[in-house]
């Protein structure tokens, strides 16, 4: 039940705001239309203010993507924490060790929205860049914050019974999930071998506040040839870096993996 001062249009903007980020550059107003259930004529009021605020930008062919108002904002947030900060300094130190990509982000709902990348030597692009987002499920820095969730609340917080598959190797079901995220959890790191797509593999772990509670999460992605290599050597210093990001947070614990 909606809270008694819940106020429909914010639902609506929130909604909107969701949308595009998902798909930027890709929805009209008929699209954002149907897919939302709003009037085109209340749309129309929405999208003109979001505009003129510069939360969104209307690009060419009537399309939209985000604008650099939620860009400032996004900074703001995340200067509280100075996570990104932290990480673009200590990043660099875990890439000179292992030459492979690293990225940063933070669970929202059923996705991962991916604020950081510090990338290694290779040529090869990866899936997801700085401010995408990409479902959880299907990534190994996903699975990692979602250890904090019993079964229940992975229940609601991906309610449909089948997951869309990027890869032939993701998984499908909330059962499967369950079953990893527990894994993740008694490791103390999640990996994922070509779910998010053929021919990476991906070790992650998690970024923790002074109130011991993950934040965020950080992973290295590679290709096949460069995993079978450097697996090992990947997961250890993930973890380190993991424990290094906890600690500018305030964290004042260890991760599982570093003490053992």
């Amino acid at each position: 039940m909606k809270e008694k001062y819940w106020v429909p249009a914010l639902e609506k903007a929130n909604n909107i705001l969701a949308l595009i980020g998902e798909r930027p550059n890709q929805l009209r107003l008929i699209d954002i239309s149907k897919q939302l259930g709003i009037n085109k004529s209340s749309l129309f009021s929405l999208l003109n203010t979001l505009d003129t605020l510069r939360w969104i930008v209307k690009e060419e062919g009537d399309t939209y993507s985000l604008g650099p108002a939620l860009g400032a904002l996004s900074a703001a947030y995340f200067k509280q924490f100075n996570i990104l900060q932290s990480f673009y300094k200590e990043a660099s130190v875990s890439v000179s060790k292992i030459n492979e990509h690293i990225q940063l982000g933070m669970l929202e709902k059923g996705n991962v929205v991916y604020l950081g990348k510090m990338e290694g030597d290779s040529r090869v692009r990866l899936v997801t860049d700085p401010g995408m987002r990409f479902p959880a499920y299907a990534s190994a820095i996903g699975k990692i914050q979602l250890t904090q969730y019993d079964k229940n609340e992975l229940e609601e917080i991906f309610p449909n019974s089948k997951f869309e598959k990027k890869t032939p190797f993701t998984i499908s079901n909330i059962d499967d999930l369950y079953e990893n995220v527990n894994a993740a959890k008694k490791n103390g790191y999640a990996i994922e071998n070509q779910e998010a797509s053929l021919g990476f593999h991906c070790v992650a772990a998690p970024v923790y506040n002074y109130e011991n509670n993950i934040i965020a999460g950080v992973s290295f992605t590679m290709m096949t040839n460069s995993w079978e290599q450097k697996k090992d050597a990947a997961k250890d210093e993930i973890l380190n870096l993991a424990n290094r990001l906890s600690q500018y947070a305030g964290y004042t614990g260890k991760q599982k993996q570093i003490i053992e």
